[in-house]
């Protein structure tokens, strides 16, 4: 059994902590990279980009499902068009584990740029009433979200705010993210959802049934 799990930016260090958050569920998931991505996918463009470059990895790489692991879920809806196999994006099932484990969420994005992005897909997915608020850090890289200790009290300070606005549950919005979870609902005392982990655990479920 193979799951394969994409990062569709160039970062070395974030491709390690997806596969280190990853690593509970066992050693069925095989985690690449784009080189020819940036470092982090902030823009539109960057999301179109990493788009192709992930059905094209689904197209070549045979597994019995996929994940397409940045929030802004780059190519999934192309990936699932060109296999029969299953192809998760961790927004979706971020945002999904979410609205299972409290009535309303928050997200931490990691710029304003990319709140109006996730907005569109929260709409598609027609659960904007359980949405409690997306709040941005400060531009920040993928890398740095889960690894400066500056970002943290940034990230800490934003999840609290969005408890405030009622947000049972907060969906981290950056799979760079991924080593901070514990920690941060630890310190927030708040259901954290690392969408990395809810995408490789559905992948998981879906192919053992």
């Amino acid at each position: 059994m193979k799951i394969l799990v994409i990062n569709p930016n160039s970062a070395a260090s974030v491709t390690r902590g997806i596969a280190a958050a990853l690593a509970p569920l066992g050693d069925h998931f095989a985690v690449t990279d784009l080189p020819q991505s940036p470092a982090t996918i902030a823009s539109d463009e960057d999301v179109a980009r990493a788009g192709i470059g992930v059905a094209e990895l689904v197209q070549k790489m045979a597994a019995d499902a996929y994940v397409t692991a940045c929030f802004s879920d780059p190519g999934l809806d192309l990936a699932r068009s060109l296999t029969g196999k299953p192809v998760f994006g961790i927004q979706e099932a971020g945002i999904l584990t979410a609205m299972a484990r409290a009535d309303l969420f928050g997200i931490i994005a990691l710029g304003p740029k990319s709140i109006p992005r996730h907005r569109r897909k929260i709409r598609m997915m027609g659960v904007e009433a359980r949405l409690a608020g997306e709040l941005a850090l400060s531009g920040v890289s993928a890398e740095a979200s889960g690894r400066d200790e500056t970002v943290y009290a940034e990230v800490r300070a934003t999840a609290e705010r969005l408890g405030e606005m009622g947000a049972g549950a907060i969906v981290l919005g950056c799979a760079g993210m991924a080593p901070i979870r514990a920690r941060l609902e630890s310190d927030t005392g708040l259901i954290v959802i690392d969408p990395v982990m809810a995408g490789g655990a559905m992948a998981l479920g879906s192919v053992l049934g």
